[in-house]
């Protein structure tokens, strides 16, 4: 019996999931990945120089370097990439489910991506989500910035230790943390109540902040499924925060300072 086409799609994006690896570059980037045990390491390039600034690192991850001459670095990076002489090949991190990152801190808070595809964007919100506390960072599979190169060398290590979980359907997954008694709430700018006064009295709840790509902002299916919309309070009338300083602003305000 022939498979529906939806197996076979299905079968064949695992399959892809599966063989999928990434190369990191950077010396913070390459150092952090290197000794996280999590970090399944595959190869490693580096300068001279890059492998004497990573001995302690390198020596941690077992892992034997192969030696690269500075003016034709051979990992297979894009030319624009500052890898400042190291690039190692990884696979993907595995954080588990929505589930697994979402239940067991006490009152923890969750970012929420929708459509957020500038991988600049997602390192910075990757740290701010670190430094703040925040549990997890939730993007989409489809439709936003995957791990690369570029995302974890602007998280400056974060993505090492901050979880960074993609699902299929952010509504569902909206749902799903509503039903773990989560308040979700979404970032609107023409949202009428600010985060403090839709958290005040709250912030001992779990919560999740929904951001939306710069522009466009939340889709119209995602606020209708966010508990309520809520904005930055602003001093002026005018300019907007990018997506990555509002996601760090937002997670500040909707913390107890007490």
């Amino acid at each position: 019996m022939k498979k529906p086409k939806w197996v076979v799609e299905k079968e064949q994006a695992k399959k892809a999931d599966a063989s999928a690896t990434v190369w990191l570059f950077g010396l913070h980037a390459v150092r952090d990945a290197l000794v996280n045990p999590a970090r399944q390491k595959l190869r490693l390039i580096v300068t001279l120089n890059a492998q004497t600034k990573l001995a302690d690192a390198i020596a941690q991850a077992g892992i034997t370097p192969e030696i690269a001459d500075a003016r034709r670095f051979t990992a297979p990076l894009d030319p624009g990439s500052v890898h400042q002489g190291a690039a190692l090949e990884v696979k993907p991190l595995d954080w588990g489910s929505l589930a697994d990152v979402a239940i067991g801190a006490d009152a923890p808070r969750l970012i929420l991506l929708d459509r957020v595809t500038d991988p600049h964007n997602v390192g910075a919100i990757l740290r701010s989500a670190e430094v703040l506390g925040a549990s997890a960072v939730i993007g989409m599979r489809h439709h936003a910035a995957p791990e690369t190169g570029a995302l974890a060398k602007t998280a400056s290590g974060a993505l090492e230790r901050q979880p960074y979980v993609r699902v299929r359907n952010l509504a569902d997954a909206i749902i799903e943390l509503q039903g773990m008694g989560y308040l979700v709430l979404g970032l609107d700018g023409e949202a009428e109540q600010t985060i403090e006064t839709a958290t005040t009295g709250r912030k001992d709840r779990p919560i999740a902040l929904v951001l939306g790509a710069e522009g466009p902002g939340l889709r119209q299916k995602t606020k209708e499924t966010c508990d309520q919309l809520v904005k930055i309070d602003a001093a002026g009338g005018f300019g907007s925060l990018n997506v990555s300083n509002a996601a760090a602003i937002a997670l500040y305000a909707s913390k107890d300072h007490e």
